[in-house]
């Protein structure tokens, strides 16, 4: 089965490929499974807004009607806002079988990298990347997100890995898995509502030409993905203490709900919205909003070097 029988991109992001001007993938199931309805419509409609602002086009993905729709129109996102958790979530291992169903289905990290390079996008912005589950020692729980950054040569703009991950383990597998963690005019990986984990991102690069120059590099030489770690705002930034205690509490609630698998991150990311009574719920916007303006900056500035060679 050719790749065009289950692609479809909007014509207003096939004209900007053709053309070689900017493009920004986003991931759906930030929309679909990271917040309520209708936040999630109104946080995709202002995130696509500012890609447009710095010169880019969006093109939001997820899997509807049996299609990989690449580009959403304003009555799909609508569609997805208000279907929320009852669409599937789809990472690569359950893209056929979704495709097939012609189901609804929120496109995760790993699938929306393995469309943007179907239809030929090398810059997608997300919130946070997933990563080693804490106590993967024992349940193995390892996000296919750092499988799919090894492999597929896309750029992955995000304010770092979910906080509620093992954030040393996931640095280490990305490290084994040859995938360049750079920080974003910091030193430090962010940690998706702080600014900082604490640990060292492997290079740190300050502008958008900079990183544009990096990954022309890295893409030429077919070496796969690259992180590019982009801390949240600081007037947006959580308190360290406080996210971290609320974080140790939905995990505690996680086990006693006997909570595994892929249903571990929406649980945890909703308890945690419940126990910081929202506030986590406006820092993740926020962090949504930098990681796609700065996305955006990239692209522009990787488009204009691809027009110069």
């Amino acid at each position: 089965m050719p790749i065009r029988s289950v692609l479809s991109i909007s014509p207003e992001v096939a004209d900007a490929l053709a053309q070689g001007r900017a493009v920004v993938a986003l991931e759906s199931t930030i929309i679909t499974h990271g917040m309520p309805y209708p936040q999630n419509l109104q946080m995709a409609g202002e995130v696509e807004a500012i890609v447009r602002a710095a010169g880019a086009v969006p093109a939001t993905i997820a899997l509807m009607g049996g299609r990989i729709r690449v580009g959403l129109t304003a009555p799909d996102l609508e569609q997805l806002a208000e279907t929320g958790m009852a669409a599937a979530k789809a990472s690569r291992r359950d893209v056929a079988a979704l495709l097939t169903a012609q189901a609804t289905a929120g496109t995760t990290v790993a699938t929306t990298m393995q469309a943007a390079e179907m239809a030929g996008i090398q810059v997608f912005a997300t919130g946070g990347i997933g990563g080693v589950h804490r106590g993967a020692e024992l349940s193995f729980d390892i996000s296919a997100d750092l499988e799919e950054l090894s492999r597929t040569p896309v750029a992955v703009v995000c304010a770092g890995a979910k906080a509620i991950l093992d954030l040393p383990k996931t640095l280490e597998v990305l490290e084994t898995k040859g995938v360049p963690v750079i920080g974003y005019g910091t030193d430090d990986f962010p940690a998706f509502w702080t600014r900082s984990s604490g640990l060292r991102a492997d290079h740190r690069l300050d502008t958008p030409e900079a990183v544009a120059e990096l990954l022309e590099t890295q893409f030429s030489l077919g070496m796969g993905g690259v992180l590019i770690g982009n801390p949240i705002p600081e007037a947006d930034a959580m308190d360290p203490a406080f996210i971290g205690a609320m974080i140790e509490r939905a995990l505690a609630d996680a086990e006693a709900a006997g909570i595994q698998g892929k249903e571990t991150t929406p649980y945890l990311l909703k308890r945690i919205f419940e126990l910081t009574e929202g506030k986590s719920l406006v820092s993740n916007i926020a962090l949504v909003k930098n990681n796609a303006a700065v996305a955006a900056r990239i692209a522009v500035a990787l488009a204009a070097r691809q027009v110069d060679d």
